[in-house]
């Protein structure tokens, strides 16, 4: 006989209503609000393009676009600033692609010449992917100039703005970019569980004529367009990320509020006010050498011979938003996030007073070299 417990004894039951029952207790998320979100989306990026929201971290359609739009057969120009573009490298040979690695050092930018060069030198090279902001290693690249010349050799150019996107300017349609991804948890400020891609014409075609291209799959982003896009976006493939997908309207709707100009203004203070006050700290040295090629997202430090990274991290106040490198770099670097509501002088300071304590340097000088940078950007 089958056993049944007591509703007294059940722990998913509770007389009381849970505090947390506002997170759960929501009304389905309409295909017509899911649809609104896709096309706030696409206004912050300056696209007239399609724009898919996913369901998942920012990898889901990085991935999703290089599988889609590789193939064996075509030749890859991988731009490697960091360690996501090491990451794509592999995507696309595993996609069967042909990949020549375009690589500099992680504490600078690659330039549009380099890019240009390499693309004379391969011209079956038909895809470019590249990183915009590398959060990790702190470096920014030229996409402006860079989509500039892959346009003019005629490949499709995938960009990976989980990092820069509204922490600098990101004109999608105008620098060419055909596959712009982006996530919300880094600058805009929001989930790490929702992103989304911009798909151009001209990667559609691609990817429709690509066999290999994924189809019935959580990587397909040809399911999205025909079951969605191209169906009206009036039914939903499939159920949400509910929460996540509010946590992105409030996103949108908090830069929206502020102005993306006066966001993307507060992150390039933050990091110029960062990289002023370590300077005057002495102690620590900015890991980019050069400010024009630094992130506005994050302002990654290089710690002198005899002090690691992670133990200096360690000894900070765990609530500021400041963490040692990753991989190789865990003992060398530290990275101080500027994510969304931490790109702010308060902030800023906090992390200085921090950084000197923790290394026995005087905060003072750090602190007015950080105000009058920041004061000094602010109004720029």
């Amino acid at each position: 006989m089958r056993q049944t417990r007591s509703r007294t004894h059940d722990p998913c039951q509770s007389r009381e209503r849970s505090p947390v029952s506002p997170f759960l207790d929501l009304p389905p998320l309409s295909a017509a609000e899911f649809a609104k979100i896709e096309d706030r989306v696409a206004a912050l990026l300056h696209t007239e393009a399609d724009v898919i929201v996913t369901q998942g971290e920012a990898l889901l359609p990085l991935e999703a676009a290089i599988r889609g739009a590789a193939h064996p057969g075509s030749t890859a120009l991988n731009i490697v600033t960091g360690p996501y573009g090491q990451t794509f490298g592999a995507w696309l040979r595993s996609c069967g692609a042909t990949v020549v690695d375009l690589a500099v050092p992680f504490d600078g930018a690659v330039s549009a010449e380099q890019v240009a060069e390499a693309l004379r030198a391969e011209p079956a090279i038909d895809f470019v992917s590249l990183v915009h902001a590398e959060a990790a290693t702190g470096n920014t690249n030229p996409v402006a100039a860079i989509g500039a010349v892959v346009r003019e050799h005629g490949a499709l150019l995938m960009l990976d703005a989980v990092a820069s996107v509204a922490a600098e300017p990101l004109l999608t349609d105008e620098w060419g970019v055909d596959l712009c991804v982006i996530g919300g948890q880094k600058a805009m400020g929001g989930p790490a569980g929702v992103s989304a891609v911009s798909v151009s014409e001209r990667a559609w075609q691609r990817i429709a004529a690509n066999p290999a291209a994924p189809r019935r799959s959580y990587l397909s982003l040809l399911d999205w367009k025909e079951r969605w896009t191209d169906a009206g976006r009036t039914v939903l493939p499939h159920a949400p990320a509910q929460l996540e997908m509010l946590a992105l309207g409030a996103c949108l709707d908090r830069i929206a509020a502020d102005g993306l100009p006066a966001v993307i203004a507060r992150h390039r203070a933050a990091a110029a006010a960062t990289r002023a006050g370590v300077r005057a700290l002495g102690t620590l040295s900015p890991f980019v050498t050069e400010d024009a090629h630094a992130a506005p997202v994050a302002t990654t430090l290089r710690t002198p011979a005899g002090l690691d990274a992670a133990e200096l991290a360690a000894r900070l106040d765990p609530a500021l938003p400041v963490q040692p490198g990753g991989g190789a770099l865990a003992a060398s670097m530290l990275r101080v996030n500027h994510y969304g509501t931490a790109a702010a002088l308060d902030t800023v300071r906090a992390c200085l007073t921090g950084l000197a304590t923790a290394t026995g340097a005087e905060a003072g000088p750090a602190l007015a070299a950080a105000e009058a940078a920041w004061e000094a950007t602010a109004v720029a």
